[in-house]
């Protein structure tokens, strides 16, 4: 594999694990530096987390503006040393204005997502792309499964330990960018920085003013609802409905992960091949379908626990999509299109994590008309199989030949 392949793929790993490095100690250092009850901890934790997402939201088509502009290579490296200082001064805080500065900073930073992949956009021939972004896809899915474990081991260390490695992870991977990243924008396909395009509103205009993209947009967006179910209310659904301890639960989402980690980065080429990145697309959200159901309403434990890395076969769905998405624009646009999917997958993260765990307090409460923990998974069946619908009535996009887009 290319030195710069392995670089973006780290850059990507190093974003996802210093997400997950933080997490155990969240707590505590929320009680340290603001006293209170864990619940008014928990409190702080979600504004943070919410924050952290708002920025991604906000800023995601901003970078990827700036990568199709000044390239990949600047916004690239700038970022992971602004995030290495964002990590060191989280280390040191003192106060939760100071965490919650380091969260706004680093949810912008963090949005470099959109660059890496339209790096590989960059790089990739059109029959490649979406097993390209399936790699993209692995590299994080191994750092979410990394992350909390690395997090806990350091968390014996003191509560910013977490943040010290976090910064040394992202500033050793700049000074390795410096020495192997090459850059991919030229004056060919270079694109005028626009701020009326650069605000995630702007870049859903102008891409959804292409053939078929705006549905596709759509079926991203819902895809995106419907996951976060995981992240979402996995530990409280697992906690109610099996009694399963901590360390289960960190199991069954390493489990998750590694597969998740196995599809995007290899099973996908095969499925793509047999059935087409359009097919591939439809077999993931059928078969999330079934597997939402099944871990909705299985009342087994151990058979839920086997059901976790079967789900995990629907990976395949964001890396078909973004390969039909990157081929159906210009070369100029891939940064606009990737920070635009971040923005997408942001907003999902603001709104899925409010919307699941009311649809699970409400259906296991003492009043509750029907006791259902599995709730908010049947929800995202129904939302998988909508998707499906959108797709497959959204018309075919033709495959550009590049240069530059007049849209807009």
């Amino acid at each position: 594999m290319r030195l710069p392949v392995v670089f973006i793929l780290m850059t990507v790993c190093i974003d996802a694990m210093g997400i997950g490095l933080i997490v155990p100690v969240m707590p505590n250092l929320l009680q340290e530096v603001n006293g209170g009850s864990l619940g008014n901890a928990a409190l702080w934790g979600g504004v943070l987390s919410t924050t952290f997402a708002v920025m991604q939201f906000l800023f995601g088509t901003v970078i990827g503006a700036l990568s199709d502009r000044f390239g990949r290579r600047p916004v690239l490296l700038v970022s992971l040393v602004v995030l290495c200082l964002d990590y060191l001064v989280m280390a040191v805080a003192g106060s939760i204005w100071l965490l919650l500065a380091g969260r706004v900073v680093g949810g912008i930073t963090a949005a470099t997502q959109s660059t890496a992949n339209a790096y590989m956009a960059d790089i990739s021939e059109a029959k490649d792309k979406a097993a390209n972004f399936g790699l993209v896809g692995a590299a994080f899915g191994l750092g979410f499964v990394l992350g909390p474990m690395m997090g806990g081991v350091l968390a014996e260390y003191g509560t910013r330990a977490p943040f010290y490695a976090a910064a040394f992870l992202a500033g050793a991977n700049a000074v390795f960018g410096w020495f192997v990243l090459r850059e991919t924008v030229t004056d060919e396909i270079r694109r005028p920085f626009d701020w009326r395009r650069a605000n995630p509103f702007g870049a859903f205009r102008v891409l959804g003013q292409l053939p078929g993209i705006a549905p596709l947009l759509w079926v991203y967006f819902i895809y995106q609802l419907a996951f976060i179910v995981y992240p979402a209310v996995w530990s409280y659904f697992t906690l109610e409905r099996f009694n399963w301890s901590p360390s289960m639960i960190g199991l069954s989402l390493g489990l998750f992960g590694i597969m998740m980690a196995i599809i995007q980065g290899g099973f996908i080429r095969k499925i793509i091949g047999v059935l087409g990145e359009r097919g591939t697309v439809i077999y993931g959200h059928l078969f999330d379908v079934v597997a939402f159901m099944a871990i909705a309403l299985v009342a087994n434990g151990t058979i839920v626990l086997c059901l976790v890395p079967l789900a995990a076969f629907a990976g395949v769905i964001t890396p078909a999509l973004q390969g039909i998405m990157s081929k159906a624009v210009a070369d100029d646009q891939q940064g606009e299109l990737q920070g635009a999917l971040t923005s997408v997958n942001a907003m999902g993260m603001i709104i899925s994590p409010l919307v699941m765990t009311s649809i699970f307090a409400a259906f296991t409460a003492e009043a509750a008309p029907i006791y259902l923990p599995g709730a908010p998974f049947i929800l995202s069946a129904a939302l998988m199989a909508l998707g499906v619908i959108v797709f497959m009535r959204a018309p075919l996009t033709r495959p550009q030949e590049g240069g530059q887009s007049d849209a807009g």
